[in-house]
C-alpha cells in the first residue's frame, strides 16, 4: 500500500488567532510535511497543510477529526488529495 498526500485548507476562527501556535498544534495532531500561509483578506490568513497518510479507507476522515478540536481553528477542509 502507498501513501496519500492531502492538502487541507485551515481557516482560523478570527484574524486574532496566533498562527504560530495554531501551526504547532497542527504539527502535533497530524503528520505534516509542509504548512504555508495564504492571505484571504481583512487580516485573515488561511493555512494550507500538506499531510501524508497511508492509503487506507478512512485516513482523510481521521485527519479531519484530529484537526477539528484544535483551539483557534474555525474550519478544516480537504481541498486536494493525490497518491504519492
Amino acid at each position: 500500500m502507498g501513501n496519500v498526500a492531502i492538502i487541507v485548507k485551515i481557516m482560523p476562527e478570527s484574524p486574532d488567532v496566533n498562527l504560530e501556535a495554531l501551526k504547532s498544534a497542527i504539527r502535533a495532531a497530524v503528520p505534516v510535511s509542509d504548512i504555508r500561509e495564504e492571505p484571504i483578506g481583512f487580516g485573515l490568513v488561511a493555512l494550507k497543510a500538506a499531510i501524508v497518510v497511508p492509503d487506507k479507507a478512512g485516513a482523510p476522515d481521521e485527519v479531519e477529526a484530529a484537526l477539528r478540536n484544535l483551539e483557534g481553528l474555525g474550519s478544516a477542509e480537504i481541498v486536494e488529495s493525490t497518491l504519492v
